[in-house]
This record gives structure tokens, C-alpha cells and sequence, in this order.
């Protein structure tokens, strides 16, 4: 008899896990179909009224006047430039750090100290930063420019790649290390050759999620490069980007700067969205 009442328990209690693991899945399947439907309504969107605004002259012409013909060209080589430099400033000095981090010192205060501080960057909004650039190179040169939207948007990037160099590093297993060091090779050989090359997949994945983030930033390049509606090269001067100019037209009344914000809204998505496949390709070979 007890037995019977032990196994009629046992059932009651699994049926009753079976029914709370059914409900959690649900919740789970329906929240994530949630995500899905506005992700892909996004994005549908985008690509139908984007492909309105594209054409040869969005990528050939300058961004025109109101209810006039015209392009992005200027816009999209403001972004391009100001990105390509931004990253070949802030991958370096991230790289470095986190090569510190992880390897030369890992528990002094000062290494505490910049995880804290680079804690801090990461979670910091990009408008802060903006204003942070904009107090300490526009004011200070009495004119918006290009180098100081590069500066804003290098500050982005260095505490991304810190953060992903360091963990990378971390992932190389101690042994790989052990075995060069028993060869006789010095600890600079060693990182360069051993450690930063076993992780060098998860080090790129990182700089190419800065540069994907940095992309479609508009606050910190709105007090710092501002805009300009003509072609420029000069990183002295005001210079266009796209974010600004899609900020800029979208909320505009002409119905042309309206076709080109979503012109320029679908090219920054299919840049992003590029650099994302591209790091989750990288990230399969990771250690």
C-alpha cells in the first residue's frame, strides 16, 4: 500500500515538473516569436521604403537641397573615413590594454582600477561622450570637425575591444604558455606568437562588433563632426556622416530627404548586419 502511495506521489510530482517545464517552454517559444515579429517588421520596412532612395546617383551625388535631386555620397564617405580612422586609433590602444590585462597584470589595483573605468565606458551613453569631445576639442578649437568625431567615436571603441582582447586571452589555455616558456621563448614572443594568435578570431569578433556599433552612432557626431551638405576630405572641417544626415532628413517635410533617410537607414543595416555574420563566422573557430 505504501508503495502504491510512494509511486502515485513519485507520478504527481513528475507530472506536475512536466506541466512547469511545458509552461516555460511556452513562455519561452512565445517570447521569442514576440522579438522575431518586431525584428523582422523591421527590417521589412527598412528594405521596402530603402529600396525607394537607392540608386546610382545615392552613392555618386552630394545630399541635395530641399525637393531637389541628389545623393549620399558626401555622407557616406564621412561615415566611412571617420569609422576607418576611429577604428585604426582606438584597435590598437584596446589591443594593448587588454594584452596588459590579461597577461602582465591581473590583480593589482591598477589593473582593477582600469576594468572599473573601462566597466564605466562601456555602459556610458554615447551623448556623454559626445559632450565629453565636444568640451575638450570643439570648444577648445573653436570649430566642429571631423578629427574630433573620429576622437568620440575611437573613445566607443577602445573600451569594447579591451573588454573582448582581455577575455579572449583569458580562454587561451595556461599550458600553451607553459610549453613556449619551456622552449626559452620571452614573454613578448610568447604573446605575439602564441596567446594573441590563438585567440586572434575573438580579438577580431570584438573589433568588428566596435565598428558595428560605431556605425550608426549619431549623438557623439552631432556635437562633434556635425555636417556638412558638400564634399570634404579635411578632418579640420565640419563633415557629413550618415547617421546625422538620416537623423537630419527623417525628420524633415520633403518627401526626397525623406527617400534618402531610408535610403541611408538600409545601407547601415546591411553594413552592420555584414560585420555581424562576419563575426559570428570568426566566433565558430574561437577557442
Amino acid at each position: 500500500m505504501s508503495n502504491l502511495i510512494l509511486q502515485a506521489s513519485r507520478a504527481a510530482k513528475f507530472a506536475q515538473r512536466k506541466r512547469t517545464n511545458q509552461l516555460a517552454t511556452l513562455l519561452a517559444l512565445s517570447a521569442m516569436a514576440f522579438g522575431l515579429f518586431w525584428l523582422f517588421w523591421i527590417l521589412w520596412e527598412t528594405v521596402r521604403l530603402g529600396l525607394g532612395g537607392i540608386s546610382l546617383a545615392t552613392f555618386s551625388q552630394m545630399t541635395p537641397p530641399p525637393n531637389d535631386e541628389g545623393g549620399l555620397a558626401n555622407a557616406i564617405y564621412g561615415s566611412f573615413l571617420m569609422v576607418l580612422l576611429a577604428t585604426c586609433v582606438g584597435t590598437p590602444i584596446g589591443v594593448m590594454a587588454g594584452i596588459y590585462l590579461a597577461e602582465f597584470d591581473t590583480k593589482s589595483v591598477l589593473a582593477s582600477t582600469t576594468r572599473f573605468v573601462n566597466d564605466i565606458l562601456l555602459s556610458a551613453p554615447s551623448i556623454v561622450i559626445g559632450l565629453f569631445v565636444y568640451a575638450v576639442v570643439v570648444s577648445r578649437f573653436k570649430s566642429f570637425s571631423g578629427f574630433a568625431g573620429v576622437v568620440a567615436l575611437a573613445l566607443i571603441v577602445i573600451p569594447v575591444v579591451i573588454r573582448t582582447t582581455e577575455n579572449m586571452l583569458q580562454l587561451v589555455p595556461a599550458g600553451l604558455r607553459e610549453a613556449a616558456y619551456a622552449l626559452g621563448a620571452p614573454k613578448w614572443k610568447v604573446i605575439l606568437s602564441i596567446t594573441l594568435t590563438a585567440a586572434r578570431s575573438g580579438v577580431i569578433t570584438g573589433v568588428l562588433l566596435a565598428v558595428a556599433r560605431i556605425a550608426g552612432e549619431t549623438a557623439p557626431l552631432l556635437f562633434t563632426a556635425l555636417s556638412n551638405q558638400f564634399w570634404t576630405s579635411s578632418l579640420g572641417e565640419p563633415m557629413a556622416s550618415l547617421p546625422v544626415t538620416i537623423f537630419k532628413f527623417a525628420m524633415s517635410p520633403y518627401e526626397n530627404w525623406q527617400k534618402l533617410a531610408w535610403a541611408g537607414v538600409l545601407i547601415i543595416t546591411s553594413f552592420v548586419l555584414l560585420l555581424n555574420v562576419m563575426a559570428r563566422i570568426l566566433t565558430r573557430n574561437k577557442i
